[in-house]
């Protein structure tokens, strides 16, 4: 894939930034490193720009946090940047804190498969998987492409611009092996978030985008963008996706799902550990959660602890025979 293959040439330019991201922000010791429980307000970091799918699943856990623990105060940070190396890397930097959490996704996995980062999955606290996303190849109305399968197609043939939310990232993935499994060659575009994506497709930056349902929903019943598919291998039961059909049922074995979850610095406390799992589960069980899933059109597939770190532990063996071909 052109635009993969650029991704990779970026991987120098990715870890300088990631490794910036670590050594500028300050010790995990001014920041309770090592207390068995978060005091005073509590920070949660969001790796990408706002107005995308991690921005929007950030928000919600900090309002469903504090709607399940009332005395509790959670501030949410964007620190896009670097594909998110340089949210994760500080969060590394706060190693043994309680009063920080990340919105995680799927890039949790792809950026230390790709890039020469100081972290992967192992090295933070997982607390909870909120759920998992399918994303929806979209286009202009005015776009002459149709189907998932008419985009490979037309790749083959001329120059199709995909925008992506990071140029190592889940969009990345499935794009990647829409080309592997269905012969495409498209050319992606990588932007600092669903946002940026989104401004791109609708400006007629990029003919194609990969996003989240959440992000898109809106300019799909404005008739501002058509969904092509949806890269899964069963379709939504959402009314308000059931219609969209799945890659596979168009002929192109992809379906490749984000997950959605929520993690805290490595070294935590086990009394530290226990807390950030229990108010998530709370969590969970809350109005707060099946609003937030419903509202961003996930599948509702939580796990928790280690439950959580067995599925990331799975996923990553998954992502690296796409990452690493």
């Amino acid at each position: 894939m052109r635009g993969f293959s650029c991704g990779r040439r970026m991987l120098a330019v990715l870890s300088a930034v990631a490794l910036l991201g670590g050594c500028a922000l300050g010790s995990a010791g001014q920041d309770q490193a090592g207390a068995p429980l978060p005091v005073g307000a509590v920070t949660m970091v969001v790796p990408f720009a706002a107005g995308g799918g991690s921005d929007i699943s950030g928000r919600a856990m900090a309002a469903g946090l504090t709607s399940v623990r009332p005395q509790m105060r959670v501030d949410v940070d964007n620190r896009e940047g670097g594909q998110g190396a340089v949210a994760y890397s500080y969060l590394l930097s706060k190693a043994g804190s309680p009063n920080y959490l990340l919105a995680t996704e799927t890039s949790l996995l792809v950026l230390p498969l790709s890039v020469d980062v100081a972290f992967s999955y192992r090295s933070f606290t997982p607390i909870m998987k909120l759920g998992e996303d399918y994303t929806l190849l979209v286009a202009l109305p005015s776009s002459p492409i149709t189907s998932c399968a008419q985009a490979v197609d037309q790749s083959r043939h001329r120059r199709v611009l995909a925008g992506i939310s990071g140029a190592l990232g889940p969009d990345a993935v499935v794009f990647s092996e829409m080309e592997r499994v269905a012969g495409g060659d498209f050319d992606t575009v990588p932007y600092e978030g669903g946002g940026e994506t989104m401004a791109a497709v609708l400006g007629g930056q990029v003919e194609l985008a990969s996003l989240n349902p959440s992000e898109v929903m809106g300019q799909l019943r404005a008739g501002e963008l058509k969904a092509l598919c949806v890269f899964a291998d069963q379709r939504y039961t959402y009314p308000q996706l059931a219609d969209i059909p799945t890659s596979v049922e168009q002929g192109i074995p992809v379906s490749f799902a984000q997950f959605r979850g929520m993690i805290a610095p490595g070294g935590l406390s086990p009394e530290a550990t226990e807390h950030w799992i229990s108010a998530a589960r709370s969590f969970a069980e809350s109005p707060a959660y099946t609003e937030y899933v419903a509202s961003e059109f996930l599948q509702p597939r939580v796990a928790f602890g280690q439950d959580f770190a067995a599925y990331l532990e799975e996923s990553e063996k998954l992502v690296a025979q796409v990452v690493r071909r």
